[in-house]
């Protein structure tokens, strides 16, 4: 199964009205982010154990870690919850940015240092989301 195929099966896996909100910011994601690298990572450990949610990733960056190590991971994540949604935003260095910037504007959400989690879609400011996202990989293009 290709990335594609297990994005598409996760988000029809959702429960309504999740899956149509998952969808719509697929879509909206994809608009951002025309040609972006899709991830699918599955939650599972290497030994297949589940450890995290789901999560469907968007762009590319290298983390760079303090051992001199690298990584190759997405910059925007979205993932269902028992409670919701989560939108991903890693790589940004200040984890006061998007909480100052973002979190009285979205809507009903909270807002952490990478991570914007709300109950449903129409609960937040689409717009106000999407400038953090395009923030977020603005800012981590070229890591």
């Amino acid at each position: 199964m290709n990335v594609q195929e297990q994005i598409n099966g996760y988000i029809v896996s959702q429960p309504e009205p999740k899956r149509s909100d998952m969808q719509a910011l697929h879509n909206r994601t994809l608009q951002v982010l025309p040609g972006c690298k899709l991830w699918f990572d599955d939650g599972k450990n290497s030994e297949g154990k589940t450890v995290a949610n789901p999560t469907i990733g968007y762009g590319f960056h290298t983390i760079k870690y303090a051992d001199g190590k690298t990584r190759d991971f997405f910059q925007i994540g979205l993932s269902a919850n028992k409670s919701g949604i989560s939108v991903y935003i890693l790589g940004i260095e200040d984890k006061t940015y998007l909480p100052q910037t973002y979190g009285k504007e979205i809507g009903k959400a909270s807002v952490t240092g990478y991570c914007i989690r709300f109950k449903k879609l129409k609960d937040i400011n689409m717009d106000i989301l999407e400038a953090a996202i395009r923030y977020g990989v603005e800012a981590t293009s070229g890591n």
